[in-house]
């Protein structure tokens, strides 16, 4: 059962697109592409590039995600540096191009100079996950074939409509994973932390721009949210999976297996509709190819 998948963003929810992976593969769907925002960004680059499920967790449950950032004192401007995350990173993806990858795989960013989305499917695949990360004003934006980049999720955090571009055949199903709740559901998004300070921006929480900082994200993310259900109406995925992380800051400490495991929850929850989505494309497209044949 072939399908392609867009990930969404959403900081350390993104852990759970690990469980989402694995649940999808131990039930037979052959994901033929994948396209990812941020978080999301990274799940699909290191799926893309060849690490199962199983891997990817062991890799994030053995990082020290307190060294993930920290102050950034030069370049361009932003709270937080990200020279840990892109150790972190380059340890899995190294100086791979996209053409490296074993699947199509596509991030999405946005251009601040044009105000415009960008799609990041050529080049380096480590440029491109710097850019689909930088939260604007706390990660350094990343300057890119003659952009400045900042994460995509200011305008496309569930990336559909592009993975839907680099699909390699038009009716395959598209599956949304989704890491911002529902409409109904919204008032239980978690603060990231920086009130009560978290251990990993233990650096700033002591200065009085963290509760600013606090607001800014707060509001980031309910931004996020909405656009998410704005974007998934007009791109219409032909499900969407929705793991319960609202609970998890953006940048919160969290474990990865636990995390993963709502992934694996929430996939669990859509399977029986999922299969039913994938079989009934499967039978169009088979009629389709037969009825070309016989023309």
């Amino acid at each position: 059962m072939d399908i392609v998948l867009a990930l969404g963003g959403g900081g350390s929810k993104g852990n759970a697109h690990i469980g989402v992976l694995r649940v999808l593969e131990r039930e037979g769907f052959n994901i033929r592409a994948v396209a990812g925002t941020s978080a999301g960004g990274i799940a699909a680059a290191a799926y893309a590039a060849g690490y199962t499920p199983d891997e990817m967790q062991r890799y994030m449950a053995q990082l020290d995600q307190s060294s993930f950032y920290g102050f950034h004192l030069s370049g361009e401007p932003a709270l937080l540096g990200v020279d840990g995350i892109h150790k972190a990173l380059y340890k899995m993806i190294g100086d791979k191009n996209f053409a490296d990858l074993r699947i199509p795989c596509a991030m999405a960013a946005v251009d601040l100079e044009s105000s415009k989305e960008i799609i990041l499917k050529e080049g380096g695949v480590m440029d491109a996950l710097m850019a689909t990360i930088a939260i604007p004003g706390v990660f350094p934006p990343k300057r890119r074939d003659g952009h400045l980049l900042v994460d995509g999720g200011l305008l496309d955090p569930v990336p559909v409509s592009i993975v839907r571009a680099i699909s390699p055949r038009r009716r395959i199903p598209v599956v949304a994973v989704a890491l911002s709740p529902e409409m109904a559901e919204r008032s239980v998004i978690k603060l990231s932390g920086l009130i009560t300070p978290s251990p990993i921006l233990n650096q700033i929480a002591r200065l009085k721009v963290a509760q600013a900082f606090e607001i800014f994200m707060r509001s980031l993310e309910i931004g996020s949210s909405a656009i998410t259900d704005l974007r998934l109406e007009i791109d219409k995925p032909d499900i969407i999976i929705r793991p319960d992380v609202a609970h998890i800051g953006y940048l919160d400490r969290v474990d990865v297996a636990d995390v993963a495991r709502l992934g694996e929850l929430a996939v669990e929850a859509v399977l029986p509709e999922l299969k039913r989505i994938a079989r009934r494309r499967r039978g169009i497209f088979r009629r389709s190819i037969a009825a070309r044949s016989d023309e």
